[in-house]
């Protein structure tokens, strides 16, 4: 079944964007990321404009990550405080990463940027998770017991230090916001929840237990996707409501199944699982950069023109 997307100017099969919003909403509900750094790069690929796909996933995200957070609160591992402070850097962010969204879109530059962006992160962070995540299963094989998250770093000699009992931390709140203000601009550059990048950041550089790191990443990110989407709407006019509300309906499903399915397994299982979407992701993107198009020239209205 076609369905025509106003805003994207395309037609698309209704069930395909349906399942795709099921699919990564599963993801969010098992590892505690948004989905979009794996839906944006995937609507890239079935003909919808970075642009478009971009704000659209950020509204699309807000209903899979409040799914997936129904579910963690009613067990107790959401970090409330936790993320308040993580989504007052986030909204900062956000609000940065838009302005510099728009200043690219006016210089016809979003796109590459958008795509380059994909590669470079998913890159980093899928080869970092896989290694660590690689490490963490043989210690464990040896009887070596659960990793032990570090008690003492450098984080916990800055100021402003606040303490976070669902954590079972006490410390400063610079490393957090700043964590936060990178997943906000990334938001709204990258149209990601950013859980990609905060819930490494949560588990290594703050210290998190990994049971409530997902509760809480997901409770962030559902206000830094809500408030990018509002301003890319007002300032951009590049989210779809059609392509957004049938990617929100399979994502709020999804994201129930894939809490239920993450608590089958270990918490080292489920980030090398993530490691290697992330990484086949990068692998494709990158393709489609190097390859040649088969279409060399696009027509497209240029603002201002």
């Amino acid at each position: 079944m076609q369905i025509y997307l106003p805003i994207a100017e395309v037609s698309v099969n209704a069930f395909l964007l349906l399942g795709l919003g099921g699919m990564v909403g599963i993801l969010s509900g098992m590892f505690g990321v948004g989905g979009g750094f794996l839906m944006t790069p995937l609507l890239f690929f079935i003909g919808i404009p970075p642009a478009v796909a971009v704000a659209t996933e950020a509204n699309q995200i807000v209903a899979s990550s409040f799914s997936g957070v129904l579910a963690h609160l009613k067990r107790k591992t959401v970090d409330l405080k936790m993320g308040t402070v993580l989504l007052s850097g986030g909204l900062i962010g956000a609000a940065l990463g838009v302005v510099v969204f728009n200043y690219l879109k006016s210089q016809g530059q979003v796109d590459l940027l958008v795509r380059l962006c994909y590669v470079v992160f998913l890159g980093v962070i899928g080869s970092l998770m896989f290694i660590e995540s690689l490490n963490a299963i043989r210690k464990s094989r040896k009887n070596a017991g659960p990793p032990k998250r570090k008690k003492h770093n450098w984080v916990h000699g800055l100021p402003l230090k606040m303490r976070f009992r669902v954590s079972g931390l006490y410390i400063s709140v610079i490393p957090p916001m700043m964590v936060g203000v990178l997943v906000g601009i990334l938001s709204a550059i990258m149209g990601v929840g950013g859980g990609f990048i905060m819930v490494p950041a949560m588990i290594y550089l703050l210290g998190m237990p990994t049971k409530v790191v997902v509760g809480t990443s997901l409770f962030q990110i559902i206000f830094v996707t809500g408030f990018t989407t509002l301003l890319h709407a007002t300032t951009n006019f590049t989210v779809d409501i059609a392509l957004a509300v049938l990617l929100l309906v399979g994502g709020v499903i999804g994201a129930q199944i894939g809490t239920r399915l993450g608590t089958y397994l270990k918490a080292e299982q489920l980030r090398i699982l993530l490691a290697l979407l992330v990484m086949m992701v990068c692998a494709k993107l990158a393709l489609d950069l190097l390859l040649q198009p088969s279409e060399l020239f696009s027509l497209g209205a240029v603002e201002g023109h």
